[in-house]
């Protein structure tokens, strides 16, 4: 226990808290201390009867049962390993810039969750994270199942299409996929590549709340290159992320999203 307490405070604050969320809640509907049906998003009772709970529990509850047990820890992997690679990377002397992207992310779950009529959204925000990592690292190689390896940049796309062919599913990643096209898009692209001005800023209340820590340095993503004006001189950018294999754990159903009494 000593062991699994080091590792868990070990990790990044946002990535400890969301996963530590996930287990919990997950473990209590397990074994029914908790009663899934108060923990799922529903329309009627999140708009009309102004249960305001739901969309978080929605994000830490994940429906296990031995048909899904397999998929819910490969979902905790990608939430550590791609939470934590931003967290300490890119993020990591913008705490508070990360803490915009998760919550920009689930708002816009939320929004699609409703009217999909997604019940968790555990799913769609780990790939919407990973999304944002493999756009940011998109030269890095990773390996997939049977020793196949290609860009991170098409990580999304092969578990979209693992889920599509062997299941049927794939709604929930896809919706993963465009949620952290938005954010990538509106932090980064926009104004980086087409000049345009910020659109997507951190709030000054989470500054105060998460301030930039002392010292340290941090980079492991790499945001894409600013495109200078026409007739400017080019400014140096710094260079893209260096190439280098980068493993993970893969072939698996990634599964559709679980709906509560019918992955």
């Amino acid at each position: 226990m000593d062991e699994v307490s080091t590792w868990f405070n070990s990790l990044p604050r946002f990535t400890r808290y969301w996963f530590g969320g996930t287990v919990s809640f997950s473990l209590l509907a397990r074994f029914g201390i908790l009663s899934p049906r108060y923990l799922v998003l529903l329309y009627d009772l999140f708009i009309k009867e102004f249960q305001i709970w739901r969309p978080a529990t929605a994000l830490f509850f994940y429906p296990i049962s031995p048909q899904t047990g397999f998929h819910f820890l490969i979902n905790l992997y990608f939430l550590i390993n791609y939470s934590k690679l931003l967290e300490t990377g890119v993020f990591a002397t913008r705490p508070a810039d990360y803490a915009t992207m998760l919550l920009f992310n689930w708002a816009v779950c939320v929004v699609t969750a409703l009217f999909m009529n997604m019940m968790t959204l555990m799913d769609p925000m780990v790939l919407s994270v990973l999304y944002v990592w493999c756009q940011l690292n998109k030269d890095v190689t990773v390996n997939f199942w049977f020793g196949t390896q290609f860009k991170a940049m098409y990580l999304p796309w092969v578990l979209f299409g693992f889920n599509l062919i062997l299941s049927g599913g794939g709604m929930s990643e896809l919706i993963g996929i465009l949620v952290g096209h938005l954010y990538f898009f509106l932090k980064f692209q926009y104004p980086q590549q087409y000049g345009g001005p910020p659109l997507l800023g951190t709030p000054s209340i989470l500054e105060n709340w998460f301030p930039p820590p002392r010292g340290g340095m941090g980079g492991f993503g790499i945001p894409p290159e600013a495109r200078a004006p026409a007739g400017a001189s080019p400014a140096g950018n710094p260079a893209g992320p260096a190439g280098g294999g980068r493993s993970m754990f893969g072939g698996h159903s990634w599964g559709r999203g679980q709906q509560l009494g019918n992955q």
